[in-house]
């Protein structure tokens, strides 16, 4: 989508709706350069791709604004200022500023906000930080921070949230962590994380799932766990999971496949 128009915005006002007046601005000489230009490049407009261009046609200006009154400023800013410059916006008041600070801060320094107040920060934090000080971050109270956590913290440290309270983040643990922790997920409350667990242990561990109550898991288990524990399914309640153990045991020629669409679609 286009920039609206000079004429669709009107006169281009600050950000507390006073026209900009280039007469007494401080950047003469930009002007003259034509490094900026009213109602297209200014610091001064409250419009936030003005802004930008600004910056971005004068980066060496952004750390002259990172205490501007107007965050839209500060957080522009933030985009262009060096590095150096970026731990002090740590402390901004607003969290776009600092959610802008985290997109470029080095990763060691990212600690300064993995308790920030404000989830969007923390879920850029835990999207960056290096993946051995997530530990710090496993029990942040935003689910969908924790997931990102769960996704990228070392295998070693998942078993610490295999308990976590929301089951897609349990998922992404299940997914990920090493198989002989598996077990201690068979008794999960949430069928999908269970089904990961299935598709994961080995065929000498599925027998822990026999009696899953959902027909997903105990197909896996009929599909590949150790012969003398299949023959527990034979009888199963579900048709799938019945001709999967008999084809397993050499007693039925179904054909599984079609089975497995028609139950996949119809699950209920």
């Amino acid at each position: 989508m286009s920039e609206p128009s000079l004429n669709e915005l009107g006169p281009p006002v600050d950000w507390q709706g006073c026209e900009v007046d280039c007469a007494g601005c401080s950047h003469q000489v930009l002007l003259e350069q034509e490094r900026c230009r009213i109602g297209h490049a200014c610091v001064h407009d409250r419009y936030a791709k003005r802004i930008d261009r600004f910056f971005f046609w004068n980066p060496e200006r952004a750390k002259n604004y990172l205490a501007h009154p107007y965050f839209e400023v500060r957080a522009v800013a933030a985009k262009y200022v060096d590095v150096f410059h970026l731990p002090q916006l740590t402390l901004d008041p607003d969290e776009t500023v600092r959610w802008s600070a985290a997109l470029r801060l080095p990763p060691k320094q990212l600690l300064a906000l993995v308790c920030d107040p404000h989830r969007e920060v923390r879920i850029r934090v835990a999207s960056r930080l290096d993946p051995h000080d997530l530990g710090v971050m496993i029990h942040d109270p935003d689910y969908y921070v924790r997931q990102v956590v769960a996704r990228r913290i070392p295998e070693t440290l998942l078993s610490q949230m295999m308990r976590d309270e929301d089951a897609e983040v349990r998922h992404m643990v299940a997914s990920r962590i090493d198989d002989s922790w598996l077990p201690g997920m068979a008794q999960d409350k949430d069928a999908a994380v269970r089904c990961e667990v299935a598709k994961r242990m080995k065929p000498e561990q599925l027998h822990l799932l026999l009696d899953d109550p959902d027909w997903r898991v105990r197909y896996e288990v009929a599909s590949r766990a150790e012969r003398n524990h299949v023959k527990r399914l034979v009888n199963d309640t579900d048709e799938l999971v019945r001709d999967a153990a008999r084809q397993r045991l050499g007693k039925s020629a179904a054909d599984v496949s079609l089975l497995v669409t028609q139950k996949q679609a119809f699950p209920f």
